[in-house]
């Protein structure tokens, strides 16, 4: 049976932008019937039952995530939408902003009346300005139409909805981060405990989560959790959206259970390689933060649970594709090049293992690596991840050990050769060792 997209079924759809369109292809239906037939505490128990979980990058179940929101009415309680969307080879929740607005929108008012947030905020990446106006104007339409503000639709809801523009920090998409930069700080993350639950924004319980997240509630609530569980399989249900760029024919943006593996994902739905006669060398699976794949890992299901058995992560679905011209050694430098610009410097181990590693990338692809670089760059990444308050640290390390682990032959080919071994023809290709 064909897959259906739920996501993406209104992308190349131009009418869908407009409140008219959108309710004309169901647009709303899932308020009308949640506020209509469920209960606050409904929404929770059917989000739970669905096995929905975060598409961000952590992958924790969001009807669990919502749970830990305290219900005493002590304080208000908040739900911040992250829209930063800053991790390299990731572009899924941008598409749905601008293709589906009022999709995103009837997910947050949703998910808001779920955890008991009067007032709601959607933190948006600065350079998305299109997205912003886009999004602006669709808040506009929905508040015009009684979605929004006093008494939505009889229920006795009230909401605001505030779209709060980041500056571009990556580290602004880690959630406590975002909440210091939402409150008009510097994005530093915070440390933990307290958690966001318990004390997020303004010192009240603060949910967060990813747009692509809460773009998936309206079905749930209005096709029932079954529906949405019968997607994918076990612990990994639902539709996934993966972005896939880097050396293949049709990039893009593909709405796919997540039961599909990597090979199927490079080869039927973008394309294959761009190059002929080219080959697959690696495949970031989940982002730039995610542990590199070599060719004899293409088969593995791209879903949370299989790539954290081989090693690496689903993250936030950004593939990147990697052909045989590439130099790993220079790809890792890239990485590593953006990591040390983004950290905030918080952290010891961040701040100065990043900087370290850009210099022995560096040295390495210039000609004046050493032999004992190599097992230097697996201590500095041993060493960075997981003393970090915030997960940035390990988003450098984990690539940086999966680099040269997987493609020690071609590190230790920079140092023999002194240089690049692929700027020379003479030169064979190196290739990824053994998985």
């Amino acid at each position: 049976m064909a897959f259906e997209p739920i996501l993406t079924r209104n992308v190349g759809h131009p009418e869908a932008r407009t409140l008219h369109g959108a309710e004309a292809r169901g647009g709303y239906a899932a308020l009308r019937h949640g506020l209509a037939t469920m209960s606050p505490a409904g929404v929770v128990d059917a989000v739970k039952a669905s096995g929905l979980r975060g598409r961000g990058g952590a992958g924790f179940p969001t009807g669990v995530k919502w749970g830990f929101v305290p219900r005493d009415g002590a304080r208000p309680v908040y739900l911040v939408i992250n829209a930063d969307e800053s991790e390299p080879g990731t572009f899924k929740d941008r598409l749905l902003m601008t293709h589906d607005p009022h999709l995103l929108i009837e997910g947050v008012i949703l998910s808001s009346w779920a955890i008991g947030s009067r007032h709601t905020f959607i933190y948006i990446r600065g350079e998305f300005v299109r997205e912003y106006r886009i999004l602006m104007e669709a808040l506009g339409e929905a508040r015009a139409a009684g979605y929004m503000g006093r008494d939505i639709l009889g229920s006795g809801f009230d909401l605001e909805i505030t779209v709060v523009r980041g500056a571009g920090a990556y580290i602004c998409g880690e959630e406590t981060a975002l909440m210091n930069s939402l409150e008009g700080k510097r994005g530093e993350p915070r440390l933990k405990p307290p958690f966001p639950a318990q004390k997020g924004i303004f010192g009240c319980p603060t949910n967060v989560n990813n747009v692509e997240t809460l773009a998936n509630v309206p079905f749930i609530v209005e096709r029932g959790a079954a529906a949405f569980a019968a997607i994918g399989k076990e612990r990994n249900t639902g539709p996934k959206l993966y972005c896939v760029s880097g050396h293949v024919r049709r990039p893009g943006v593909f709405e796919l259970p997540m039961t599909v593996t990597c090979r199927e994902l490079i080869e039927s739905h973008a394309g294959g390689l761009l190059r002929p006669g080219s080959r697959v060398k690696a495949v970031i699976p989940g982002g730039s933060s995610t542990p590199v794949l070599t060719p004899a890992e293409l088969d593995v299901v791209m879903s949370f649970d299989d790539l954290a058995a081989i090693g690496s992560m689903l993250g936030s679905a950004g593939v990147i594709v990697m052909d045989d011209s590439v130099c790993m050694v220079s790809a890792l430098l890239n990485l590593a090049v953006f990591y040390h610009h983004e950290s905030c410097g918080q952290c010891t181990p961040c701040r100065e293992g990043c900087g370290w590693l850009v210099k022995l990338l560096t040295r390495l692809e210039a000609g004046g690596g050493r032999p004992e670089d190599i097992p230097l760059i697996r201590d500095i990444a041993d060493n960075i991840q997981g003393h970090t308050i915030c997960p940035l640290g390990d988003a450098v390390a984990m690539p940086a050990r999966a680099f040269v682990t997987k493609f020690e032959a071609e590190f230790r080919a920079h140092v023999e050769s002194r240089g690049c071994p692929l700027r020379s023809a003479a030169m064979p290709v190196a290739v990824a060792s053994p998985a």
